[in-house]
């Protein structure tokens, strides 16, 4: 997750904008496999407040401007993770610009195959 008031400040103060307490969750389950999920492959993003649904959007993996296989490369390229690492892309799917989330709104991040990551704004 992002802040978007930091991120919106200068394009440069994205890496700021995202390494705040509780802003990155992993699950429900890590999919582990030798071979990359199809270019097909839905992501939905909702996020709900209050029995309302303020926004919700879906891409799929096709809409990467990168590959898998590249964006591992480049990470590996000039680090060493002698017990792995994760690599996070985000989902693609952006609100409005006005769009805010407050206290207690859940978010929702499904991936078809894999599931649904839920996370409530603490």
């Amino acid at each position: 997750m992002s802040s978007r008031d930091i991120e919106g400040e200068n394009p440069l103060y994205l890496p700021q904008a995202k390494v705040y307490d509780r802003s990155c969750s992993l699950g429900p389950g890590i999919l582990v496999s030798s071979e990359p999920l199809p270019s097909s492959t839905e992501i939905r993003l909702r996020f709900c407040a209050t029995e309302k649904l303020p926004f919700a959007g879906s891409t799929t993996l096709r809409s990467m401007k990168r590959d898998f296989s590249t964006l591992v490369h480049y990470l590996y390229r000039d680090n060493v993770f002698p017990n792995g690492c994760f690599l996070l892309t985000g989902t693609g799917i952006v609100p409005p610009d006005s769009f805010t989330l407050n206290q207690c709104d859940e978010i929702r991040i499904t991936i078809v195959g894999i599931g649904t990551l839920v996370n409530f704004v603490g």
